[in-house]
């Protein structure tokens, strides 16, 4: 939680320097798909805790509080995002929305692909031991054969 807390902080960070010093927010959009990509992985991190059946059997909850106030502090920095957004970009808010509409379908995209590629590493590795698991059968029962009939 803090890696991610830590990323969006540094993200907004160099957002508001870019702002500071007079330059236009796009040069630095970059880093707003890192802070993206940070709110969002806290946010799943957080609904993995909770759905975790560890969690659940041990009857611990899942440490709310710490993940709600990485989550307020994130939105209040969006506010200010926001502000800055329509007083200095070239773009408006709702083009950025737009945007990180876009990037969130993306990395869905990448998630479901990477879990495709598991899943098909995964089968070859079953069929791989299957595979060996029969061989190894075979060969045992013909040495078996052989050294009982030979």
């Amino acid at each position: 939680m803090l890696a991610e807390l830590a990323a969006f902080n540094a993200g907004f960070a160099v957002i508001k320097q870019t702002v500071m010093n007079g330059k236009d927010i796009t040069s630095a959009l970059g880093s707003l798909s890192n802070m993206l990509g940070a709110e969002e992985d806290l946010k799943a991190r957080g609904n993995r805790k909770k759905k975790n059946i560890w969690t659940k059997v041990a009857g611990k909850s899942a440490n709310d509080f710490e993940e709600f106030v990485a989550l307020n502090s994130i939105k209040e920095q969006r506010k200010e995002l926001e502000s800055m957004v329509r007083l200095y970009a070239s773009f408006s808010w709702e083009d950025f929305i737009a945007y990180e509409a876009k990037m969130r379908k993306k990395r869905k995209e990448e998630a479901e692909e990477r879990e495709r590629a598991i899943a098909r590493l995964v089968g070859f590795a079953q069929w791989g031991i299957a595979g060996f698991w029969v061989f190894g059968t075979a060969l045992g029962l013909l040495y078996w054969s052989w050294v009982t009939y030979g």
